[in-house]
């Protein structure tokens, strides 16, 4: 008698087969089995195998999903558009924008092999100077991503480029309400102040908006084979980028490691050097950068609180969320800071 491999959570390991034998023939060649890939906060990532081939399923997490997030087929997109340029990812296979065969949208994509970058001390074995040319190399793919032109790629209409931070402001604003369970003044402050302080953006390009270490695979030759999490790309202020970068540089480790702690490891360039080295390649002065970190602490903050959301309901996969409420003060206070109002 075969064991039939159990289905996790968010897939129907059958109905996949079935899916996949009609769209893609001759791919699979035995039963699926699939394991959640740790270390996601918000979208569900699968490694997938039938004993021969392996895939990579992306699908959005299960039960509260807030409007315009997970957008499986805004994901796919871009990195459809982006396979062959100077940025990095994974060759697209197949999107799903239907719900009868896992409940959700969802797109399958070609197995990359690379390290996720989460962990101190497994970076710090590198050595510094491995480190720091690590940390510059990441800079250098976000200035490659930065100077595609959308339209050479089919990407000029992936957003609208004016007006994009006061949309940002008021998308997140309104993700947090969608996901508020208590009262958070500090963070309700930073958003106050933000619109207040507004800034006026450089010439628009391709924004990733969720670029830090952990979003990239690196080989072991120290090369970035993949960037990974497009859900939140668009046509907007590429400063948003870099301040994001910034934040997460500043915060790493903090929470209990719900932010990773990588970029602490001895070597890794500091916040000063990656907004040099970014404007160097660029050209782009970093002007304003306090507002684009602050705006970073915020959005990062939305992002936490739905996932204390999901996690207060019970529907949350992997670990690690029990510590998501921690993350939405910490992040108000750290924006109050770049500010200069704490």
């Amino acid at each position: 008698m075969v064991d039939t491999p159990a289905d996790p959570p968010g897939l129907d390991l059958a109905r996949l087969r079935a899916h996949l034998e009609r769209e893609l023939p001759d791919t699979v060649r035995g039963p699926l089995r699939a394991d959640l890939i740790e270390g996601g906060r918000s979208n569900l990532t699968y490694l997938l195998t039938d004993g021969v081939g392996t895939w990579v399923l992306r699908r959005p997490p299960l039960g509260h999903v807030l409007a315009t997030a997970h957008d499986m087929g805004r994901e796919h997109r871009v990195m459809s558009a982006l396979h062959g340029t100077d940025v990095p990812v994974p060759r697209m296979l197949l999107i799903d924008h239907g719900t009868d065969v896992l409940g959700a949208p969802w797109y399958l994509m070609e197995y990359v092999s690379g390290v996720a970058h989460r962990d101190r001390a497994a970076l710090a074995a590198l050595g510094e100077e491995r480190v720091r040319a690590l940390g510059r190399r990441l800079v250098e793919t976000l200035a490659a991503l930065h100077r595609i032109d959308p339209a050479a790629v089919g990407l000029e209409d992936f957003g609208r480029p004016d007006g994009y931070l006061g949309r940002q402001l008021s998308r997140w604003s309104k993700q947090l309400a969608a996901s508020r369970s208590r009262d958070l003044p500090d963070l309700d402050r930073l958003h106050a102040l933000l619109v207040d302080r507004l800034p006026v953006s450089p010439a628009p390009a391709l924004v990733h908006g969720d670029y830090r270490l952990d979003n990239v695979l690196v080989d072991e030759g120290d090369t970035i084979t993949a960037v990974l999490d497009w859900e939140m790309s668009t046509l907007g202020d590429p400063l948003t980028d870099i301040g994001l970068l910034v934040m997460y540089t500043e915060l790493a480790g903090v929470g209990g490691g719900i932010i990773p702690s990588a970029m602490t490891a001895p070597g890794f360039p500091k916040a000063d050097e990656l907004v040099a080295h970014y404007a160097e390649l660029t050209g782009r002065q970093a002007a304003d950068l306090d507002w684009y970190v602050a705006f970073a602490s915020f959005k990062l903050a939305a992002v936490a609180e739905g996932i204390f959301y999901r996690f207060q309901q019970g529907r949350t996969l992997g670990a690690g969320f029990e510590r998501a409420g921690e993350m939405a003060p910490i992040l108000a206070r750290h924006g109050l800071s770049t500010l200069k109002e704490n």
